[in-house]
């Protein structure tokens, strides 16, 4: 069975959805609220069942990924601007409701030129204002991360990031790069990495998820010189590259509810042998994060309830993931200091005086 969802209504449920929070690893299209997708499905007119559309929203007992969602979205279904700022703007709202504070989303350019049909140029604008949108009805800041889609060619990557550097601003502070780890290594998408250090862009990426060798990760660090990774599971099988990454202070944005391991470990051992579990044990820094919200049916509050109730995460632990988002946010050194400083007011008027308080 699926580890059980947060209990919504207890203590520790209130105190982590009040926790000010970042969400630093977060897809686009795995955001899209089941009846906006029906929504777009009408509008396309799209061959996609009511039965396919539930299917795509049902997290089972062995949950398979989500990719097929999100290509569907691109196929079909998001077909102007203004579809990118309805999705955009309401996984921020949903976020926001969630008292994140500061985000970054990923978002796959290529997919949505080669594919869809709709040019970065084209999107971007669209992007940018729900970023402002949202900043002014909720009170959420957040920031775009146009990512590689590592499926396609090393120079579908190079070519994504050259239209990154030529309509440079400030809602667009770096890149990332996701899609199937499987056959595509880090190291196929050095160029492309090198031009975004280039042109002073932030980087993150995808490497070791899908239970692929601990070298990927080592690879995206060492040769991709990114800035944090997404991930990073298969970094326990190493124990020389977990004391390297522990000295250079590499923030793992982690997430739970990650599919490949509820597909691939027993049930009644899923969180002892999570390797988020380990990742904690070992003095890593982690930063927990919904992925795909809307296909994981987790929340953020939900994401950092599983952290305390599976892998052991005490209330000391919440507040070093706190820390390490704020660390990790690609923003300037003057908002950093202001956000550490009035986040942590925030949580010390909300972690209990015991951890004895924790269901």
């Amino acid at each position: 069975m699926l580890p059980a969802l947060p209990a919504i209504g207890s203590d520790q449920y209130a105190r982590l959805h009040a926790l000010p929070k970042a969400e630093l690893h977060c897809h686009l299209l795995g955001t899209v609220r089941k009846q906006t997708f029906t929504d777009l499905v009408n509008a396309a007119r799209a061959p996609i069942s009511e039965e396919e559309i539930a299917s795509f929203y049902t997290r089972g007992e062995k949950p398979v990924g989500v990719l097929r969602v999100l290509r569907a979205l691109d196929q079909w279904l998001l077909r102007s601007p203004d579809d990118f700022h309805r999705i955009a703007y309401e996984y921020l709202q949903d976020a926001a409701s969630h008292t994140v504070r500061y985000a970054e989303f990923f978002w796959n350019p290529t997919g949505t030129a080669n594919v869809g049909g709709l040019a970065y140029s084209t999107v971007l604008p669209a992007l940018k204002r729900a970023i402002r949108d949202a900043e002014t009805d909720c009170g959420i800041v957040s920031r775009l991360v146009p990512s590689i889609d590592r499926e396609a060619s090393a120079q579908a990557a190079l070519e994504m990031v050259q239209w990154v550097t030529e309509r440079r601003c400030d809602e667009v502070p770096g890149i990332g790069m996701d899609y199937r780890e499987n056959d595509h290594p880090p190291e196929k998408f050095t160029e492309a990495y090198a031009l975004a250090r280039k042109h002073s862009l932030k980087t993150t990426a995808h490497a070791g998820e899908f239970g692929m060798p601990w070298h990927n990760v080592e690879t995206a660090l060492k040769i991709l010189r990114v800035d944090r990774i997404d991930h990073g599971y298969t970094i326990i099988d190493q124990p020389p590259l977990v004391q390297w990454v522990r000295e250079q202070g590499v923030v793992f944005t982690v997430v739970p509810t990650n599919s490949y391991y509820l597909r691939t470990l027993a049930p009644e051992r899923w969180a002892q042998d999570h390797p988020i579990r380990a990742m904690l044990s070992a003095g890593l820094k982690l930063h927990p994060n919904t992925d795909d919200p809307a296909l994981h049916h987790v929340t953020p509050t939900g994401a950092w309830q599983m952290m305390m109730d599976h892998f052991g995460a005490t209330w000391d632990d919440v507040e070093r993931f706190m820390h390490n988002g704020l660390e990790a946010a690609w923003i300037d050194c003057s908002t950093r200091q202001a956000w550490k400083k009035s986040w942590q007011t925030e949580f010390s008027a909300l972690k209990p005086v015991n951890e004895g308080l924790n269901p």
